[in-house]
């Protein structure tokens, strides 16, 4: 039976078990999309729709893959505006699926603009469907893509009236993905290396989150006795409340990563950039690092020892190896001890503004309520890019997998509305909050409505302090940019009230005994269904944990 080209898409997008497509505002495939039974949420603008795809694959990771839709073609505005959301997607690994108007037979000579070439970049492939019987063959190869090897995005380009395709000729099956093992020397090399080591630490990358090995982690951890670090990205992956975490970053994360001599990464790239560890005195350190892509190898750092597959595969076959060795594992009480008292230093710092009855409010304190409030075993926490991601990667407690979400090799401004809407799509019984400032929450105003027209019950957490904390001048000193820092004040400009105006429910919050009842009366809304914002008026508090630089220490 011949069907349209979209509408087999369409098909094929259902028995990959795709729940909803995200979109803005049109696209040759939303409509067959609609007649299909596949539901759309269309968004304010096209970054948002890119971003809330993207965020679904992030916090499943990767397990049901995030698909959105944009306007492109002859008129590649939508497409282009996109582009800032699909490299960070790029950045961060993640596998996502965009689907855009391509450019008819015929029709490139009407326009500069390529837009397949543009992508390339960013994206692991560019698909450009020129037949109604590609269609099968094409999005069994994007999602052999985004469901084997390294993650990354996937673009599809289909333009209109592409025909009609006999689906009894050109079936579908669902694709699987495809996992490698490490090579057995590998391991056993890998595994004698750590034993040898005199203070080894245990690096933890997002590749673990996505291979589903958390439980693996754990064991290995517990049978190795490693103190273990995560990277922003995989925060979660280890539980933080565990006495062998040593967290993200601030001085516990430091002390271990300068005092070990063998870096034991897995699932991580190593890159050190802005929002991660550099490692300090690389050059006296061993590191061994097991990865799924050959070219994180020698690529930032000298690799010593590599261990090459799937981060699950790999951490079975060292814990095998691990206990073939030791008789069962090993046991550490002075390491044990020594994160302890680590942990004991690290809290000393925060505690007191966790606990500030400071007004303007600190904005620590509305962070130590938050964990008072929410539920560490069902909930989701993320927060915007700037001193909102560095202040609660710091000191927030994530105990689940994705019960936090952190990103980025690129950090883009507004991710975390499309990173909390994401999570109540894929946890509806999770309590979904993210954290923003000033400059992120001016990026995601357009998108409220959204929220509020699909009824996601998330709350938003603006840290309200009339300016980028850190920019200009204050008490830790003149600031970094001092011309550029200041925007308008609650008095002026009250971003709750915006809010509201769009259905949310909304409060403004001044005083530090009202944030617990405010975060609670905001989560009570949020099982009725309706998105609430609660303005947070605080003082500039630009402190956090560090991220180690070469040097000198960073602590």
């Amino acid at each position: 039976m011949k069907i349209k080209a979209v509408n087999g898409f369409a098909r094929i997008l259902k028995s990959e078990g795709i729940p909803w497509v995200s979109c803005y505002p049109t696209s040759p495939v939303n409509n067959a999309l609609g007649e299909e039974g596949v539901p759309i949420l269309m968004m304010g603008e096209e970054r948002f729709a890119v971003a809330v795809a993207d965020g679904f694959s992030r916090v499943t990771s990767g397990k049901q893959i995030g698909v959105c839709t944009v306007m492109a073609g002859l008129n590649a505005a939508g497409i282009q505006m996109a582009y800032g959301a699909v490299a960070q997607a790029w950045e961060d690994s993640s596998p996502l699926l965009v689907i855009a108007e391509g450019v008819g037979q015929g029709a490139t000579r009407h326009t500069h603009y390529d837009i397949g070439e543009a992508f390339k970049s960013v994206t692991k492939w560019v698909g450009e469907i020129d037949r109604a019987d590609l269609v099968p063959d094409y999005v069994r190869r994007a999602f052999t893509h985004l469901r084997s090897g390294r993650p990354g995005p996937v673009l599809l380009l289909v333009p209109r009236g592409l025909g009609e395709y006999d689906e009894a000729e050109h079936p579908y099956a669902p694709v699987k993905g495809w996992r490698t093992g490490p090579d057995p020397d590998d391991v056993k090399t890998a595994v004698k290396v750590l034993l040898a080591a005199r203070d080894p630490l245990l690096h933890i990358g997002e590749g673990v989150l996505y291979a589903d090995a958390t439980g693996e982690l754990l064991k290995f951890a517990e049978l190795a006795q490693l103190p273990v670090l995560t990277t922003l990205k995989a925060k979660g992956a280890f539980p933080e409340n565990h006495p062998l975490s040593v967290g993200v970053r601030g001085s516990m994360a430091e002390h271990f990563l300068q005092k070990c001599d063998v870096l034991f990464s897995i699932g991580s790239s190593l890159f050190p950039n802005r929002f991660s560890h550099s490692i300090p005195d690389a050059e006296k350190k061993t590191i061994v690092q097991c990865t799924i892509d050959t070219l994180d190898i020698n690529r930032s750092y000298e690799t010593r020892h590599a261990v090459i597959g799937d981060a699950r595969l790999t951490l079975q076959a060292l814990g095998e190896e691990l206990s073939k060795r030791t008789g069962g594992g090993r046991k550490n009480p002075a390491l044990l001890e020594e994160i302890r008292a680590a942990r004991q230093e690290f809290m000393a710092k925060f505690r007191p503004w966790l606990e500030s009855n400071e007004t303007p409010i600190n904005p620590y304190r509305v962070l130590g309520d938050l964990m008072k409030v929410l539920d560490p075993k069902s909930s989701f926490v993320t927060a915007d890019s700037g001193n909102t991601r560095d202040q609660t990667s710091t000191v927030y407690e994530t105990h689940i997998p994705r019960g936090f979400l952190g990103w980025g090799n690129v950090s883009t401004l507004g991710f975390s509305l499309a990173g909390a809407v994401a999570a109540k799509l894929a946890y509806p019984n999770r309590q979904c909050v993210h954290v923003t400032g000033d400059a992120g929450v001016c990026y995601m105003m357009g998108n409220f409505e959204a929220v509020a027209r699909y009824k996601i019950g998330i709350t938003t957490l603006h840290i309200n302090n009339g300016g980028y904390s850190g920019y200009g001048p204050g008490f830790w000193g003149a600031g970094h940019d001092p011309y550029t820092w200041k925007v308008s004040d609650h008095d002026s400009a009250c971003m709750s009230s915006m809010a509201k105006a769009v259905g949310f429910h909304a409060e403004d919050v001044a005083k530090p005994a009202e944030i617990v009842p405010a975060l609670r009366r905001a989560l009570d809304e949020n099982a009725k269904g309706r998105p609430a914002f609660i303005e947070f008026i605080c003082s500039h508090h630009p402190v956090h944990g560090g991220w180690v630089r070469p040097g000198p220490s960073a602590h």
